[in-house]
């Protein structure tokens, strides 16, 4: 809400440099933010398919999780008025993974109710292959 009081003040003032400037930090910020959500459901979808894959099962709430996960990753990742989106394909896949190994260490809690550590559960998944397993449900998802 500062920063735009600050905007105005220096719309009203005729600095425009200034508050372009300020237009472009303020943009900066909102996109950081919305990245930083993408990858924070992102952790919550792999943290979901690793326990299916670690435990060779999965639930009804595993399941609706994912599939929420993959709706708020799709949304978010939307830019509504250029109908393009805030990651492409390879930077969504780098932003899924960097979030693997928070994934593995919260599921180090919860798998089996926690009786491997992340070490041991690392070794017991591939994160290729989660990882790709979240680019599909999220491309088969935009596609619906």
């Amino acid at each position: 809400m500062e920063e735009l009081i600050a905007l105005r003040e220096l719309l009203q003032k005729g600095n425009l440099s200034s508050a372009l400037l300020m237009i472009d930090e303020m943009e900066e910020m909102s996109k950081k933010d919305i990245l930083n959500k993408i990858r924070s459901y992102g952790i919550i979808l792999l943290l979901h398919l690793i326990k299916q894959k670690a435990e060779n099962r999965t639930t009804r709430s595993w399941d609706v999780s994912i599939r929420n996960s993959v709706l708020e990753i799709q949304n978010l990742n939307a830019r509504p008025s250029s109908k393009g989106t805030y990651l492409n394909d390879q930077e969504l896949r780098e932003s899924i993974e960097s979030g693997f190994r928070q994934a593995i260490n919260q599921a180090s809690l919860e798998v089996n109710e926690g009786i491997y550590d992340a070490k041991e559960l690392q070794k017991m998944v591939d994160k290729q292959e989660i990882c790709d397993r979240a680019m599909t449900l999220i491309s088969l998802f935009s596609d619906n």
